[in-house]
């Protein structure tokens, strides 16, 4: 039997192997491929994104599950997770204050991806076994590019089943309930936790299951009213910290910048390793390339592929040019990356929001933390079970559920850097189909675009 540290040794070097070169140049010259290739269009349109989310556009009668509002805000509690708090934490203490600006560019270039790969998703919907509608990249592969195309798909849904898994969130989540309740109130120690988590990580498996049994059209009610929420709550307390250190963003903002490009901050100085651990960490945040998002986008109610694409671009933006960059100025302007030596993940966050907050910060962050992982964890379950359902048959995909659910309570008591690098390296895997697929068929995007735009310019 392997021990952990084999185990842990053996998915990081898949990691590191799965995010090398290649997919960073699949990802970002894919995006920016799709950039050129739409003429920067898309860009020109986020009004008409807001819009298309205020309902403006939208006819009840339209294919598909829940509206452009509720598929972008299931999207967004996809990808508005611990990403946003722990990964960027976890980015700056692996590659400096430089990974930020190259999460920076996934999202500018991820803004183009998402709007190819969400517009495919509706344009290419499929039938799962039991006759239903569905969307997602496996079945933009097979329905878009042909039957004989089906193991690349079902590369895809292999990966998803296990990158949906809801370790990452457990782990942070039930680590930060140990930092602030536990260990303070003698509830556990800091050596002695495992009855605390496992107890902690059952009660949220249960509350996880109430939300799930009630499927998509559930989990977007939830997530519509959650996001937008929880995305207030943490401008509130980013805003107050940018408020405090006001003198000091011009010199933080030049740091990302040139230490983007001389590696000072990581160790040995290398460039390379700040681009990969930027872009690694910021598609892992915002999924642009990734595929994930896109089953989510694929239930939207439309007959217009182009305005699911529209809707989805605004995903990137939120997630990682405000949300990534929020955190990401909170850690650096505090000095935390420093000095917390040891610290990672979510804990370096809420070390830096307690200097600003010594009161009150570490429970709103505590409050934040919980709302991003329960939503992350429902909609990662719909992801999962789509896939299990497409590769296992539509009336075997609830077998995926008990699966995920102990292995949330799993994921609350394996050491993060197991869960960092399974995460990772499926997420990686995720890319190359959706990547492949989006480039083979954009321009059935563009051409459907082209007459998208010309009539909303007539109508306009």
């Amino acid at each position: 039997m392997p021990t952990l540290k084999q185990i842990e040794d053996f998915l990081n070097a898949w990691a590191d192997l799965m995010w090398s070169t290649p997919l960073v140049v699949l990802l970002v010259g894919g995006g920016m491929f799709f950039m050129v290739y739409s003429r920067f269009r898309p860009y020109r349109y986020f009004g008409h994104a807001i819009d298309l989310l205020r309902g403006k556009y939208s006819d009840p009668n339209d294919p598909g599950h829940i509206p452009h509002s509720q598929a972008l805000a299931t999207a967004l509690s996809g990808t508005l997770g611990l990403g946003n708090i722990a990964g960027v934490a976890i980015a700056i203490s692996m590659g400096g204050p430089g990974a930020v600006f190259w999460m920076w560019v996934t999202a500018i270039v991820g803004v183009s991806t998402k709007f190819y790969t969400a517009s495919l998703a509706v344009m290419y919907r499929g039938k799962d076994a039991d006759g239903t509608v569905q969307g997602g990249p496996m079945y933009v592969i097979t329905e878009g590019m042909g039957k004989r195309w089906y193991p690349l798909a079902a590369v895809f849904a292999l990966a998803c089943t296990i990158g949906a898994l809801p370790l990452f969130q457990a782990n942070q989540f039930i680590q930060l309930l140990r930092d602030v309740v536990a260990i303070p109130a003698g509830i556990a120690t800091a050596e002695n936790h495992f009855a605390f988590d496992l107890v902690s990580s059952s009660v949220v498996a249960i509350l996880v299951w109430l939300v799930v049994a009630g499927r998509i059209e559930r989990i977007g009610r939830i997530t519509v009213k959650l996001v937008p929420s929880m995305v207030l709550l943490y401008l509130y307390m980013a805003g107050t910290v940018l408020y405090t250190f006001a003198a000091d963003i011009p010199a933080t903002l030049l740091l990302i910048v040139t230490d983007a490009f001389t590696g000072e901050a990581v160790a040995g100085g290398s460039v390379g390793a700040v681009i990969l651990i930027g872009v690694r960490r910021g598609a892992f945040s915002n999924e642009a390339g990734i595929g994930t998002e896109s089953m989510a986008h694929g239930a939207a109610k439309t007959q217009e592929p182009i305005r699911e694409g529209i809707v989805a671009m605004v995903g990137p933006v939120i997630d990682t040019l405000v949300v990534c960059t929020c955190t990401a100025l909170i850690i650096l302007l505090t000095g935390v990356w420093q000095s917390a030596e040891g610290v990672e993940g979510v804990t370096m966050t809420a070390r830096a929001i307690q200097q600003v907050f010594p009161n009150t910060g570490i429970y709103l962050l505590l409050v934040m933390v919980g709302l991003l992982s329960f939503s992350t964890m429902v909609t990662m379950w719909f992801y999962g079970a789509k896939c299990t359902g497409f590769l296992l048959g539509s009336h075997r995909q609830h077998y995926y559920t008990p699966v995920y659910l102990a292995l949330l309570l799993g994921g609350a008591v394996v050491s993060m850097d197991i869960v960092n690098g399974l995460i990772l390296a499926t997420y990686a895997t995720m890319a190359i189909p959706t990547m492949i697929s989006a480039l083979y068929l954009s321009p059935k995007v563009n051409q459907a675009a082209k007459i998208y735009f010309a009539a909303l310019r007539n109508k306009d």
